[in-house]
């Protein structure tokens, strides 16, 4: 019953956090969305930006379970087969992942500008998000990746173009998955590689 409570507390805060950002969303607004009290969105979560803070981690991974997105099928597949099938694979997973975050993280970076605790959570998510970049080139690729492919990497990866994309040239995402396949690909030099 707390589970489903959390579940229900957090889809709120997640689909009212998208439609309404920040500053739209109160802790009542929350606790009207999941049918509960204010009190039960502070025990089961906690604070607005406790909310926050969880949505942006689960919209990660995409459940409230405890395993990183490295030891997840979808990043796992980023080493499995020949390196087209891996190059696709990051497009798939990019093209599962941005969709669930990136309304979510424009929601934290707007947040950021005013709350220190959540320019704080920004600045981790996108050490996270580095670190992400860092394992997938060396689970795709099986070297390290430069600086410079990470950061790249990290950009083109990123939620901030994933929204240009799909929201701004109206790409679908089977194009916007094609077009990372593509991206990594010239980013990482791999042309000459792939058979």
């Amino acid at each position: 019953m707390a589970a489903r409570t959390r579940a229900e507390v957090l889809s709120a805060a997640s689909d009212l956090f998208v439609e309404r950002g920040w500053s739209g969303t109160s802790i009542r607004d929350v606790a009207r969305g999941a049918g509960v009290s204010v009190e039960t969105v502070y025990a089961s979560v906690g604070t607005k930006a406790e909310l926050l803070k969880t949505a942006v981690e689960i919209s990660v991974v995409g459940d409230d379970e405890p395993i990183p997105l490295a030891e997840r099928p979808e990043f796992r597949a980023l080493g499995e087969g020949d390196l087209a099938e891996r190059v696709q694979a990051l497009g798939r997973l990019m093209a599962l992942l941005n969709p669930r975050t990136a309304k979510l993280h424009r929601v934290l970076q707007h947040a950021a500008l005013s709350e220190p605790a959540l320019a704080e959570l920004l600045g981790l998510v996108m050490a996270q998000e580095r670190e992400s970049t860092r394992q997938g080139i060396v689970t795709l690729i099986g070297r390290e990746g430069t600086d410079r492919e990470i950061a790249g990497l990290q950009a083109v990866l990123s939620n901030d173009v994933y929204l240009l994309l799909t929201e701004h040239s109206g790409w679908d995402l089977e194009t916007y998955q094609h077009w990372v396949a593509d991206a990594v690909v010239r980013l990482l030099d791999l042309t000459g590689e792939l058979t």
